[in-house]
């Protein structure tokens, strides 16, 4: 086995921008203080646990985290590959008086149990209300929500009649290579997990 040869990264600033890594990329909506809809596109974000929470790194500096400190409650929609433009429309800077036009222009679905909207055409929607943050880590915030209601689109719902590569392979993933990248996923093979391994 050859040894890889090994760069020292400077721990002093951020590493992230020195080499590519793999995430999922969501829609995280909100409601604005004047009722409107607000979006945002993270990456940093992740179930909590094995028991329904949902959680995601945003700033105190944007709307998405006073928003949600304000109305206890977000969105998150889980993008298909088809859908790049519009997560990254999403990201739009406001204008001056601080409005997100943008916001308005996107395709929307009605949250079921939550006070805001999700992102038209994904494949997973989860409705959540903020169960806690985590403040200072850096100019970062972690942002964990219990998941009070979730919906699955039907061409991405496992089950036991189709076998899970047809299934990746039918509805791909989107997978965002941070920085600046994204990649459709609809090739895939199961782990090779030891004998009585469990989670």
């Amino acid at each position: 086995m050859n040894t890889p040869v090994l760069i020292d990264l400077d721990t002093a600033s951020s590493i992230w921008e020195n080499f590519f890594s793999v995430f999922p990329l969501v829609v995280i909506g909100t409601r604005e203080a004047d009722g409107g809809d607000d979006f945002a596109p993270k990456h940093l974000a992740m179930p909590m646990s094995w028991s329904n929470h949902f959680g995601f790194v945003c700033t105190p500096r944007h709307n998405t985290y006073q928003n949600i400190k304000r109305e206890r409650q977000f969105t998150v929609t889980y993008m298909r590959p088809s859908q790049t433009v519009l997560a990254s429309l999403a990201a739009t800077p406001r204008c001056d008086d601080g409005s997100k036009p943008i916001s308005s222009s996107l395709p929307t679905l009605a949250a079921q149990q939550v006070d805001a909207a999700f992102i038209a055409d994904g494949h997973l929607f989860l409705e959540c209300e903020l169960q806690q943050t985590v403040d200072h880590l850096g100019e970062n915030s972690l942002i964990i929500g219990r998941i009070v209601c979730a919906r699955v689109a039907e061409d991405a719902l496992r089950s036991a009649e189709l076998d899970d590569q047809d299934l990746v392979f039918k509805s791909p993933l989107l997978a965002y290579l941070y920085p600046g990248r994204f990649a459709e996923i609809s090739n895939s093979t199961q782990l090779p997990f030891p004998a009585g391994f469990k989670r």
